[in-house]
């Protein structure tokens, strides 16, 4: 019989850290029981059958249980950052973004309070809470996991971030990223099924959405991501192509990834979209313009978490 998912020990993502997080011991993601919210305010720089017009109520969680080198929201991975709030708060912050107009409830980087999660999002559909639940995540996840959020999410917002091993040990400490990803995002297609779209073809009501960040200096281990996805999942699921990503390592990271220190370019954005059209994917959402220079960074100040 499979383990149950638990939160002491933590068994919630592939990890496995069986940390007594019950007991105030923090797991390989930096958080222990307590749940910590960045921020929770409308966001408008997700695809745009996520985002809307009237923008995805986003709900950012402080922890990770990757910690890549990379990360543009490094501030909040250690697990620390935010006020505290347990779940009939979640519940409330969800209907709250509702009624501010969002078109989804969209929690970023959930993995770690699944379970909160899941408990939360029944208080409030009890409520009334009718929009979409967004499952907005590194891909690192474990089938167990997803399996147990079927009936919660509707609309999974995976990465796919590396086929290489190596790469993924290098800048995610996750050898074992490629396979176990690619088990999740095939048990999250298989979950929700093809993209369903509402009655004007604008806003996504069920599916999944692959994202692949092309990273400094790593166009072929890109072309192997898209190769392999689309071998495997074909449009079963939708395709996001980005080039955002955000030059942030200091200190002594900038020696051991040297690689990282500057963004990529747009020949190279250009030649993986290129790749894409030439595998057969013929609809996939592209980011348009400095992206980077953007940095899609939010401010984690605690908007819309306190009562």
């Amino acid at each position: 019989m499979p383990e149950a998912l638990s939160i002491d020990p933590c068994n919630l993502c592939p990890r496995l850290c069986h940390a007594r997080r019950n007991a105030g011991k923090r797991g390989a993601c930096g958080a222990d029981a307590t749940m910590r919210i960045a921020r929770a305010a409308l966001h408008f720089w997700e695809e745009p059958p996520v985002s809307g017009e009237t923008g995805s109520g986003t709900v950012f969680f402080s922890g990770c249980p990757l910690h890549c080198v990379y990360c543009q929201n490094y501030h909040i991975a250690g697990g620390a950052v935010g006020p505290e709030v347990d779940v009939a708060r979640l519940a409330r912050i969800c209907l709250d973004l509702e009624a501010q107009g969002a078109v989804n409830v969209n929690f970023v980087t959930p993995t770690h309070h699944a379970l909160q999660i899941r408990e939360a999002v029944a208080i409030a559909r009890s409520a009334g809470l009718a929009v979409p639940i967004v499952w907005n995540t590194s891909g690192y996840e474990r089938v167990e996991a997803i399996r147990a959020l079927e009936g919660t999410v509707d609309v999974y917002l995976a990465d796919f971030k590396y086929v290489d091993s190596e790469l993924a040990k290098r800048y995610s400490h996750v050898p074992d990223y490629p396979d176990v990803a690619l088990g999740a995002i095939e048990e999250m297609a298989s979950q929700v099924g093809a993209p369903r779209f509402d009655a004007a073809g604008s806003l996504l009501k069920r599916g999944v959405v692959v994202r692949h960040l092309l990273l400094p200096d790593a166009l072929g281990q890109s072309k192997e991501v898209l190769r392999v996805l689309w071998e495997r999942l074909g449009d079963r699921v939708l395709y996001s192509i980005m080039n955002q990503y955000t030059p942030v390592i200091t200190g002594t990271a900038r020696k051991r990834f040297p690689e990282l220190t500057s963004p990529v370019s747009s020949e190279e954005y250009e030649e993986l979209l290129d790749f894409a059209d030439e595998l057969g994917i013929e609809d996939y959402y592209w980011q348009d313009g400095p992206a980077a220079a953007e940095s899609f960074i939010p401010s984690w100040n605690g908007e819309g978490v306190l009562e």
